[in-house]
């Protein structure tokens, strides 16, 4: 096994939207149209979905893995009044650039990887304005898992960011989120018999297995002031949903304008067909924005 093979699991992607051809059958009330940006030195390509009447728009930002573009979660947004914006991650389908993850034997949450992502997302950001009409209502980032760690930093770099939907997002750093991982080690019955404290106390003293600069998310939050909705899954067992939302509190505390809803008999996958409530949740608080982005 290859030393960093583990990652894998590290806030995997929500694979039910990573589609990418959409239903022949479908009557969509949105347009379609392929992209191409450069971001660095680097060629990323995606597609545009943009509905007949915008409420708002939006990136969508990837786990981990090699994911293409997110046809599925695009369509459905599209068909709610949101236009997207849904690329290949970088290395991954028709994009340009080096893939970083286990599959290949890489650190996929290297601090360096994250920042790189980072930079596609808000060149991503650029990509899709241009293709909007003067009112578009608000522009943000959506994103899945490893995302709650790219889109902070892809916040901090682009002004043009306005909102931040997060679909079980870490709220802490990428460390923490290895040594829980490796204490849930895949089993979906580990809160039948842990306690939150038991969880907590491991997080803040197991011994690190990886040595690399940590990435924490709240580093980049303190600096924003725009919304923010995080999505959590009560059973995960990826990210410890109560600490993360612990930290969320302090940064409200502090006045940022940061919400959060807890799904008590979810996990790691907020973002499922199968139960629907978190993503019906996400478009309807998208939909409380202004057509001048804000709220």
């Amino acid at each position: 096994m290859k030393h960093y093979l583990v990652i894998l699991l590290c806030c995997y992607s929500m694979r039910i939207f990573a589609q990418t051809a959409a239903d022949s059958t479908d009557r969509p009330n949105f347009t379609t149209e392929e992209v191409k940006f450069n971001s660095g030195e680097i060629t990323l390509e995606g597609t545009i979905f943009k509905p007949k009447e915008i409420y708002g728009a939006l990136v969508l930002v990837h786990g981990s893995g090699q994911e293409k573009r997110m046809v599925n979660m695009a369509t459905l947004l599209a068909k709610n009044g949101i236009a997207v914006l849904t690329y290949d991650k970088r290395g991954a389908g028709k994009s340009g650039g080096v893939y970083v993850g286990p599959e290949v034997g890489t650190n996929n949450i290297d601090s360096a990887n994250l920042d790189l992502l980072a930079l596609d997302a808000s060149n991503a950001v650029k990509e899709l304005l241009a293709h909007l009409p003067a009112k578009h209502g608000a522009l943000g980032l959506m994103g899945f898992s490893q995302a709650g760690w790219v889109i902070p930093i892809a916040a901090t770099k682009n002004s043009k960011v306005g909102f931040m939907v997060l679909f079980s997002g870490p709220v802490i750093s990428t460390l923490e989120q290895l040594r829980f991982q490796f204490y849930t080690n895949g089993n979906t019955k580990f809160w039948d018999t842990h306690t939150d404290a038991e969880a907590r106390e491991h997080i803040r003293t197991d011994a690190d297995r990886y040595q690399f600069a940590a990435t924490d998310p709240k580093k980049s939050l303190v600096k924003l002031s725009i919304p923010g909705l995080w999505l959590f899954g009560g059973k995960d067992i990826q990210i410890p949903a109560n600490l993360c939302i612990e930290n969320l509190n302090v940064l409200q505390a502090k006045g940022k304008p940061f919400t959060y809803q807890l799904f008590p008999e979810l996990g790691h996958n907020t973002a499922s067909v199968k139960s629907p409530e978190p993503i019906n949740a996400a478009i309807s608080w998208i939909k409380t924005f202004k057509s001048s982005g804000k709220r």
